[in-house]
């Protein structure tokens, strides 16, 4: 028998799929898996709202009528559903490479500022979960060849848009905000709107690619 997430009723309306302790070395698998138990119970219409995260996911039901019959559901659609009925978004970010950081990332790799560009923009990244600030993607995909430490100072303002790297995870600030990440380069595409019907451009389980833009400068004779 497969083992199985622990599900927990946190309130009379609310529910908590956990599966942190489900094997760390397939956390892609795990988290598409938790995409496609979103989109699930998303159609049934019986949710104020399904949160994802990293190995979670909450459910908001607008009636704590349907409690009991979630806590029963939920395992059987876990061990049932397929982590492939899950679709999301493609997104192409187009990103000037001439961040700040980007020749010390490049000095500590020993690599050329190009190399740390065309590794970081052949990637194709998956949308983990959004969090730190709303439209902030955590994305699974970054090359081992560009793991970074954080800044042991972190900024007190990085600029909206910039493109970072932090540890093993790659990422782009929606907004401007203190941060202790690599900057790399920066892109003018706007992630969260408070206007929009759907604020979050970028959605858990969505996917990106860095499209690097030419530097007009760099093309004059």
């Amino acid at each position: 028998m497969k083992p199985a997430p622990h599900i927990y009723a946190l309130t009379n309306s609310s529910l908590l799929l956990d599966a942190s302790h489900l094997d760390a070395t397939d956390r892609l698998s795990i988290q598409k898996k938790i995409w496609a138990l979103t989109s699930h119970c998303k159609s049934t219409d019986e949710f104020t709202d399904l949160v994802p995260a990293m190995n979670s996911l909450t459910l908001y039901l607008k009636s704590d009528k349907h409690l009991n019959k979630w806590l029963q559901v939920l395992p059987t659609l876990w061990s049932d559903i397929k982590s492939s009925t899950f679709k999301g978004k493609h997104h192409l970010i187009k990103t000037t490479y001439k961040g700040e950081d980007i020749n010390y990332v490049a000095h500590y790799h020993n690599l050329s500022t190009d190399d740390v560009i065309n590794i970081h923009s052949k990637a194709k990244y998956h949308v983990l979960f959004l969090g730190f600030q709303p439209g902030f993607a955590y994305l699974h995909g970054l090359e081992g060849q560009l793991h970074t430490p954080r800044r042991d100072e972190p900024r007190t303002r990085v600029p909206k848009g910039s493109v970072a790297i932090g540890a093993s995870q790659t990422g782009i600030y929606p907004a401007d905000t203190p941060g202790g990440w690599h900057i790399i380069g920066h892109t003018d595409t706007a992630l969260f709107d408070s206007t929009s019907e759907q604020p979050c451009l970028i959605q858990p389980g969505d996917t990106l690619e860095f499209v690097p833009l030419v530097n007009k400068e760099a093309t004059h004779d």
